[in-house]
C-alpha cells in the first residue's frame, strides 16, 4: 500500500531543542545534556564543550578542527575506536581527487604533445611548399632536358624523404589521440556531477545511497529519498524541446534552492531528480515535498502566447537497509508514477 495523504502545515519562528541543547537567536545556550552512553558521545560533547569555552560558534568546520585537534591527544586506543566508526563514511575524496588529479594531468600532457606534434606537422608542410616553389623556380631557367630530369629527381627525393617523416608524426599522432580518448572516458567514469542541470550524477547518487543505508544499519537513524520529474500534464503541454529542457534545468535549479548542505541532489536521468535528505524521516519528507511542489508551482513559463504553471511528480520513501539500493530506488520511482497518474495529490509515499 502507498500513502497519498496530502498534509498542509505551517511554520513559525521557535527556539530549536535536540539532544538536551536549546539553540535561541542570540547566542548558543546549553541546556542540560543527556547522559552521552558512548565513547563518540562523550568525546563529541568534550569537543563541543571546548568550543563554547574558547567562545567559538560550533559551525561544522569548527567542530571538524577541534573534533581533529582534540582527537590527537587521546589514547591511541580511543583513537582506533572512534577512527573506526569514522571510516563508515569515510568517501576516501582526498584519494579520489589526487587519482582524478593525475589523469587529468596526463590528459594535459596528451593534449600538449598533440598541439606540438600539430605545430611540427604544420611546419614540414610549409617547408614542403616552400621545396615546391624552388623546384619550381630552377625549372624555368633550366637550359636542357637532362637538367630538368635532374631538378626532378631532387624533388622526388625530397618528397620522400618529407612523406617518411610526416607517415611516422601522423602514426604517433594517432597513438596520442587514442591515449588522450581513453583518459577523458576514464576522467568522464569518475565524474561526480552532472554538466547539464549543475547537480549531482547518478553515479554519486548510487554511492552516497549505500553509504547512506550502511550508516542507518549501524546507528539506526532514519534518512529518506525524494524522486521528482515534471508531471505528464506540464510535458502534455510542451511541444519543443528547448523549452522543455528548460523547464526541467528550472527544477534542479528550485531543487537546489530547496535543499539543505547536508542534502544531496542528483539528476537520476531522463529529466528525473533525486533529493537523499539524510537524518529525514517520512514526515520531514513529506514537510520537503510540500515546500519542493509549493516552489515550483509557483514558476510559470510563457511558450508564445501560452503561461504554462510548472507542475511535478514526486515519489518518496524511508532508506530501508533491508533493502537493497536498487530495490529503494525502484521503490521510489513507482511512487513518483503513481503522484504523476494521480493528479490530486503533490507525493505518493511508498512503504516496502
Amino acid at each position: 500500500m502507498k500513502d497519498t495523504s496530502v498534509e498542509s502545515f505551517s511554520h513559525s519562528a521557535a527556539s530549536r531543542v535536540a539532544d538536551g541543547q536549546s539553540i535561541q537567536a542570540g547566542g548558543l545556550h546549553v541546556g542540560s545534556l543527556n547522559d552521552p552512553t558512548s565513547d563518540l558521545e562523550i568525546f563529541s560533547k568534550e569537543v563541543l564543550n571546548a568550543l563554547i569555552s574558547d567562545n567559538l560558534p560550533p559551525t561544522p568546520n569548527n567542530f571538524s578542527l577541534y573534533f581533529d585537534r582534540i582527537l590527537e591527544e587521546k589514547s591511541e586506543s580511543l583513537r582506533r575506536q572512534i577512527g573506526s566508526i569514522l571510516e563508515m563514511e569515510d568517501t576516501n575524496e582526498d584519494e579520489q581527487n589526487l587519482e582524478l588529479e593525475k589523469t587529468l594531468k596526463q590528459g594535459f600532457s596528451s593534449v600538449k604533445s598533440i598541439l606540438q606534434l600539430s605545430a611540427t606537422l604544420y611546419k614540414n608542410m610549409t617547408l614542403m611548399e616552400k621545396i615546391l616553389e624552388k623546384r619550381r623556380d630552377e625549372i624555368k631557367n633550366i637550359p636542357s632536358l637532362d637538367a630538368a630530369e635532374q631538378v626532378l629527381h631532387s624533388l622526388t627525393d625530397d618528397v620522400s624523404k618529407l612523406s617518411g617523416i610526416l607517415n611516422k608524426q601522423v602514426t604517433h599522432m594517432k597513438v596520442l589521440y587514442g591515449e588522450t580518448a581513453t583518459i577523458v572516458k576514464q576522467v568522464e567514469n569518475e565524474t561526480i556531477f552532472d554538466n547539464q542541470y549543475g547537480v549531482y550524477n547518478k553515479r554519486y547518487l548510487l554511492n552516497k545511497l549505500k553509504q547512506e543505508s550502511n550508516l542507518i544499519e549501524e546507528f539506526h537513524h532514519k534518512s529518506s529519498l525524494i524522486m521528482v520529474q515534471l508531471s505528464n500534464a506540464t510535458i502534455a503541454l510542451i511541444n519543443s524541446e528547448k523549452a522543455k529542457g528548460l523547464m526541467i534545468r528550472t527544477v534542479a535549479r528550485l531543487l537546489l534552492k530547496t535543499s539543505r548542505r547536508s542534502d544531496i541532489v542528483a539528476h537520476y536521468g531522463e529529466g528525473i531528480f533525486a533529493m537523499l535528505l539524510k537524518h529525514t524521516d517520512t514526515q520531514s519528507a513529506k514537510l520537503a515535498a510540500d515546500r519542493l511542489y509549493e516552489l515550483v508551482s509557483s514558476s510559470n513559463f510563457f511558450l508564445g502566447d501560452q503561461e504554462i504553471q510548472l507542475q511535478i511528480a514526486i515519489g518518496i520513501s524511508e532508506l530501508n537497509p533491508s533493502h537493497s539500493t536498487e530495490e529503494i530506488l525502484v521503490g521510489t520511482l513507482d511512487a513518483m508514477h503513481s503522484s504523476n497518474d494521480e493528479k490530486k495529490f503533490h507525493y505518493v509515499v511508498c512503504n516496502y
